[in-house]
C-alpha cells in the first residue's frame, strides 16, 4: 500500500490545475496525480483547434454563469472565488500571455496548446507533484477517514481524493458505489444532421445571426449559423444542442427546428417584400435580395418559396410573397442525427450537485472527497467556459484541502 497525503485521479485540465496549485500552497504535503492513459491532458491539446481555448473574457460572474446549461445556479458563488481575471493572473505569472480574440475567446498567444501542456508539465515538476500515468483506477473504499484505491499498478491510500476524471463512466460507478447519485451521461455541443433541399450544396455558407428553436418545446437560441455538408453548425446550433442536451437525448435526436434567417417577424419581413415589388419591381427576385443574406442561400430559399429565376419583382403576388417570408421566418428544418463538433465532446451528466458544497467543491456525502471539472453535472456552451469551471472548481478544491 502506497500511502500519500492526497490523490488525485484525473490527469486532465482540472486534475493537474488543483494538484499543482495544492502541492504549491502545501508544499509539505505529498501529492500524487493518477491518470489511466499513458499520457495526460489529452483534451487541452485539441481544444481550440489545437490552440487551447483557456477561457473567456466574460468578467461579471452573474454573466458568466449564463453559459452553464447546467451548474449556472451552483457556480455564482465559486466564480466570485476564482474567476476568470484569476485564471489570466495565474497563467501570466507563470509565463503564458493569454490574449483575447474578437467573439471573446481567450487563447494562449502562441496560439498552441501545447503551451499550456508544457505549463502544466513544469509547474507539477517544480513543486514535486508525482504523476503516474497508466493507473486505472479499480475501486476506491472510505473507512475511518482514510479513503483506499485499488489500481491497475497497485494500492493507495489518502486522507484526502479529487475526483477530476471527467465523463469517465467506470469513476461514475465508483461513486455510486461511495453513496453518490449521478445522472445519466448524453453529448452535449453536438451539430444538427440534416438532408434538406435548401442548404444542399451550400457548405460554407455562414448567416451571421439567426433565430433557432426545437419546435414543440421552449428550447431556443440565437447567434451565427453554418451550413455544412452534413447540416448545420455555429453558435446558433451548438447553444441550442447543450442548453437542450437531455431533451434532444429523449426524442433520440430526431425532432424538429425553425429558423429565422433574418430576425424580423413574419408580418414585418412580408412589409418588406411589398415595399420591394416597388423598389425593385424591374429586377429579378432571384439576383436582387432586400436582406442581407449570403447569395446562395438566398437563391435557395426563392426556389424553395416556387419562384423561378426569370420572376422579377414587380410580377410576385400574395400567393408566391407569403412563402417567401415563411422561408425567410420561419423555414422548418428536419433534424436526423448529430455529430460531434470538431474534436472536442462535452458530455451533460454526472455527480449530482445536490451532494456537493460549493464553498469548498466537497462531497456532501463522503468528508474528505472532492470534484473538480465534468465529473460533476456541470457543462457549458463553446468558447472556453468549460475549461473555466475546471480551473475554478480545481482552485477551490485546493485551497481547502492546503489550507
Amino acid at each position: 500500500m502506497i500511502k500519500k497525503d492526497i490523490i488525485v485521479i484525473g490527469a486532465g485540465a482540472a486534475g493537474f490545475f488543483a494538484a499543482i496549485n495544492i502541492a504549491e500552497q502545501a508544499p509539505g504535503l505529498k501529492v500524487a496525480l493518477l491518470e489511466r492513459a499513458k499520457t495526460g491532458l489529452s483534451k487541452v491539446k485539441v481544444s481550440g483547434g489545437g490552440r487551447c481555448n483557456v477561457t473567456h473574457a466574460e468578467f461579471i460572474p452573474s454573466e458568466l454563469v449564463q453559459n452553464y446549461p447546467r451548474g449556472e445556479k451552483e457556480l455564482l458563488g465559486p466564480f466570485h472565488q476564482f474567476m476568470t481575471g484569476d485564471t489570466i493572473a495565474w497563467f501570466e505569472e507563470r509565463g503564458v500571455e493569454l490574449k483575447i480574440e474578437d467573439d471573446g475567446r481567450m487563447f494562449p498567444v502562441t496560439n498552441s496548446s501545447q503551451t499550456i501542456i508544457d505549463c502544466f508539465l513544469s509547474e507539477a515538476q517544480k513543486h514535486h507533484v508525482e504523476v503516474m500515468y497508466s493507473h486505472s483506477v479499480s475501486s476506491i473504499s472510505h473507512k475511518g477517514g482514510l479513503f483506499e484505491l485499488a489500481t491497475s499498478q497497485g494500492c493507495f491510500s489518502s486522507k484526502k481524493i479529487v475526483i477530476a476524471t471527467g465523463s469517465n463512466t467506470k469513476v461514475w460507478s465508483l461513486l455510486e458505489g461511495l453513496g453518490h447519485t449521478v445522472s445519466e451521461a448524453v453529448p452535449s455541443l453536438f451539430t444538427f444532421k440534416i438532408s434538406d433541399e435548401r442548404i444542399k450544396d451550400i457548405p460554407g455558407v455562414v448567416v451571421e445571426n439567426v433565430d433557432v428553436k426545437i419546435l414543440q418545446t421552449n428550447l431556443v437560441s440565437d447567434g451565427p449559423l453554418l451550413i455544412t455538408h452534413w447540416g448545420m453548425s455555429a453558435p446558433a446550433i451548438l447553444k441550442l444542442s447543450a442548453f437542450g442536451a437531455v431533451e434532444i437525448a429523449k426524442r433520440n435526436y430526431t425532432f424538429k427546428i425553425e429558423v429565422n434567417f433574418i430576425k424580423q417577424s413574419f408580418e414585418d419581413c412580408l412589409d418588406v417584400l411589398k415595399a420591394s415589388k416597388k423598389d425593385l419591381s424591374k429586377k429579378t427576385v432571384f439576383k436582387s435580395s432586400p436582406f442581407n443574406l449570403p447569395k446562395r442561400l438566398w437563391y435557395k430559399l426563392v426556389l424553395a418559396a416556387k419562384i423561378t429565376q426569370e420572376t422579377r419583382w414587380a410580377d410576385l403576388n400574395k400567393v408566391q410573397l407569403e412563402p417567401l417570408a415563411g422561408q425567410l421566418t420561419q423555414a422548418v428544418f428536419h433534424v436526423q442525427g448529430k455529430s460531434t463538433f470538431k474534436e472536442e465532446f462535452v458530455t451533460a451528466g454526472g455527480v449530482s450537485l445536490k451532494e456537493v458544497n460549493f464553498k469548498t467543491f466537497e462531497s456532501k456525502c463522503v468528508p474528505g472527497l472532492y470534484f473538480a471539472g465534468e465529473v460533476l453535472d456541470i457543462d457549458a456552451i463553446t468558447g472556453g467556459f468549460n475549461f473555466q469551471n475546471a480551473w475554478t472548481g480545481a482552485y477551490i478544491v485546493s485551497r481547502n484541502i492546503s489550507n
